[in-house]
Parts: C-alpha cells; structure tokens; sequence
C-alpha cells in the first residue's frame, strides 16, 4: 500500500450519535415538508371549524345569546378546543398510513431515539393546531369576537391550547398503533370524540340540560378545556381553572407515551 492510499485511508473517529432532541428535530422537518409539498391537506383541518364557526354564530347565535355578537364571545374560546381536538385525529391517520407504508419499519432499523417519529407527528400537531387556530381567531375578530384579555392573554390561551393538543394527540397516535388502515382511524376517532366534544359547554351553557346530562358536562375535560379558554381570554381565567383544564392533558401523556412507545418496539 502506497504512502497516499494509508493516508487515504486513515482511521477517522466516529461521529457521535445525535441527541433525543437532534432526533426529534429531524423528523420534525419531515413534518414541515409534508405541509410545504402538500398544502392541500390543511383544507379540511381548517374548513370544518371554520363552517362551525359561522354556521352556530349566524344561524343558532340569536337564539341561543340573543345575539350572535354576545354568543361569539362566548363560543369562540369553546370552537378553538375543539378545533385541536378533532385535527388530533390526523395523528393517528398519519401514523396508519406511514405504517401501512412500512416507513416505520425502517425508522425501527435506525439508530435513533425510539419516540423521534412519534416527535415528527406532534410537530405536525402544533403546526396544524397554530394554523388552524390563527385563521379562526382571525376570522372570529374580523365577525366582531374581541378578547377582553387583549394580545398576552390570546397568547396565553394559545399555549394552552397546544398543551391540550399535545395530550389529546397520544389517543389517536396509540389508535393509529392499534388499527389497520387511516380510515377506520378517523371513524374511530370521531365517534370517540363526538359524544365528549358536543355533551360540554363549548356551544350552550349547561343549565337547562337535564341533571343527568349537565352532571357529565360539568366534569367533562373537554368542559374544563373550554372554561379555561374563555377565562384566559376574557382576564378572569383562575389557577384552578387552569390546574382543571390541564389535568386531562397531563394524565393523557403519562400514560399514553410509554404505551405508545411500548406498542412501537412489540410491532
């Protein structure tokens, strides 16, 4: 062996492996160029609160507020939590169809921290829930909606708001594990939903519900959610409202990520 080709061919030290975060980061960008090459998809995540939005307002607002200017402010805080709960279920649908695909067998043979795709997904989550919740706010104010709270507390809400998405998005990533195919993800996920968003008080006031019904909306998370929402946006948000809201999302997450992640490695 030449001279040249040893020095060609000299030990070089191995790089070191990236980090948990580095991981996450990466498959975070996989879900940044999924809306960038197909932005056709934000149509549906964003349509249908935007049709619930105008439709309750202008055609219930009246009846229910005795104005749709009294019942939009009322509302809007409830559709934002319900925005992020039902675009939670595109999580599992994404997870089934790149399972379906056999992506994550590769991601298996890789190197990588276990839960980096599953970070990817959730990336994808806030995205959604940010794009989504901005064009309803915007909307909402352009109608007359006008949070007494101002900027710091739409901020404020915000956070909450991907909290609450961060915890409700491990259901339909642990459904997505579990069931075959995207479609019956979705019909799983909002026949799971429907009942839990639509017995809450995110569109009336529970008052004139019968006692059995009004005692479930009463400790509904989603309830709790909605609650929160508006307090944080009208100024008299307390911490109990936020520890109440917080709590489903909290409880979600310590249970349903190291299950995720267990289901994972038995696949």
């Amino acid at each position: 062996m030449t001279e040249s080709s040893a020095a060609t061919l000299r030990h070089v030290a191995r790089p070191p492996q990236p980090s948990a975060l580095s991981n996450a980061l990466v498959f975070g960008w996989r879900a940044v160029l999924k809306f960038r090459h197909m932005p056709e998809q934000l149509f549906d995540l964003i349509m249908t609160p935007l049709m619930f939005t105008l439709l309750f307002t202008f055609v219930f607002g009246g009846a229910l507020a005795g104005s749709t200017g009294d019942y939009l402010q009322f509302f809007l805080p409830g559709i934002l939590v319900q925005t992020v709960a039902f675009n939670a279920v595109y999580s599992g649908m994404g997870l089934s169809t790149d399972l379906d695909k056999g992506l994550f067998d590769r991601f298996r043979s890789l190197p990588i921290w276990p839960l980096a795709p599953f970070a990817g997904l959730i990336v994808g989550d806030v995205l959604r829930h940010l794009i989504a919740g901005a064009i309803i706010l915007g909307v909402g104010l352009i109608l007359g909606y006008r949070p007494e709270a101002g900027l710091p507390g739409v901020i404020a809400a915000f956070v909450l708001l991907l909290a609450i998405g961060f915890g409700v998005g491990w259901v339909f990533i642990v459904l997505g594990l579990l069931v075959r195919t995207p479609m019956t993800v979705m019909t799983l996920g909002f026949t799971i939903l429907f009942p839990v968003v639509f017995a809450s008080n995110i569109m009336v006031e529970p008052d004139t519900m019968p006692a059995w019904l009004r005692a479930f909306v009463d400790v509904n998370p989603i309830s709790l959610m909605a609650t929160a929402m508006r307090g944080l946006m009208s100024g008299t948000a307390t911490l109990e409202q936020i520890g109440l809201a917080l709590a489903a999302p909290v409880l979600l997450t310590a249970t349903l990520a190291p299950l995720t992640l267990l289901l994972y490695r038995r696949r």
